[in-house]
Parts: C-alpha cells; structure tokens; sequence
C-alpha cells in the first residue's frame, strides 16, 4: 500500500485537479465517450470550475478531496467531489423530492490511473463517508458509466450497489449509458453496507 493521506483541496490545487481528470478520462474513459470530446477538453476551463468549487462551495457539505502520494516529493493524485444530493443526482422522470436532504452524491470520485491500486481510492472513499456521517447523511450515491467496469468493481468491493435507476447522457450525440448506484452512510465507523 502507498505511503498517502486525503486533505481538503486548496484554490492551488485547481489545476492539478483539472490535470488528473483529463488524464485519467482520455485514459479510462478512451472507449467509453467519443475521443474528439475527449481531445478537446479545455485543461484551463476546468481548472477554473474546480477553484470556484474548492473557493466557493455552494454549501459547508459540499467538499473536494485531493489524494495525496508521499514519496521523495508529494504528488496530488486523486479527487473525490461531493455534497448534498441536487437535480443532478435525479434519474430521468424521477420526481425532485424523490431524493431527501439526507442523501449526499458524488459528483466526481477519480485517481490517476499510474496511481491505482496503491489505496487511495479507499481513502479518499473513507475521508468522505467521515464527513458524510458529521454532515447527516445516512444515503450516498453515485452515477458511473454502464462501461466502466473499474468504477463499478472498486465501489461493489466497498458495499455500493445499483439501486436500479438508469440514464443515458447525450455526448456529442452519442448515448452513453450510466447507472446509479448506493450505499448507506454507517452511523460509525464500520464500513459502508449496501442498502
């Protein structure tokens, strides 16, 4: 296991932040959404969205993440987004209140792939479900990509599991399937269990 730790992301974090997902998602998402979407992905845009998220939360439960690698040198190599549950968390045609305040979402959980498996993924996990619980969540989700068979493995190993809605996003007019999945917030400190 990797010498790491999670901490809350800084405004000096943005575009590193916006660096790992770009990296990972030409790397992990390459047969998953169309490449010339993926090609043009503005680096520098995306750094600003995340300094207005890690600067300017629309809520205190709404929280960016950062794991961090120790080595010789420290290295930013994975972020976890979250708050509490919006329109955004809804499947298509589920009514707005169908989702309580008591559910958080996940809006964006990535580690750098030429830092998987080395646990920071269960830490970033683990740092989040801590705040979660202060916050009053009792019910976390998250949206993954039909295709991506790693998300769906690492969240199932930690309890998470479809909660069986489904939605399509219209990339570029390409349909690329999703489904939700679920897990409940563990009043302590034991794992998250499936529903």
């Amino acid at each position: 296991m990797a010498d790491g730790y999670v901490r809350p992301a800084r405004p000096s974090d943005a575009g590193e932040i916006a660096r790992i997902q770009l990296a990972t998602w030409r790397t992990a998402y390459r047969r998953i959404l169309p490449r010339h979407v993926l090609d043009n992905l503005d680096e520098a845009y995306l750094a600003r969205r995340w300094g207005a998220a890690v600067q300017e939360p629309p809520s205190g439960a709404h929280r960016v993440l950062v794991a961090v690698e120790q080595a010789a040198q420290s290295y930013l190599v994975g972020f976890l987004a979250s708050g509490p549950a919006d329109a955004e968390a809804l499947a298509p045609e589920e009514p707005a209140d169908a989702l309580t305040p008591q559910v958080a979402a996940v809006t964006d959980m990535l580690v750098e792939p030429r830092w998987g498996r080395r646990g920071h993924g269960s830490r970033l996990l683990a740092a989040a479900v801590d705040h979660w619980r202060t916050d009053g969540f009792t019910r976390a989700l998250a949206w993954a990509f039909d295709a991506d068979a790693a998300t769906r493995a690492f969240l199932g190993s930690t309890g998470w599991e479809p909660d069986g809605a489904t939605r399509a996003l219209d990339v570029d007019d390409m349909l690329v399937p999703q489904l939700r999945l679920h897990v409940a917030v563990p009043v302590d400190g034991n794992p998250p269990a499936g529903r």
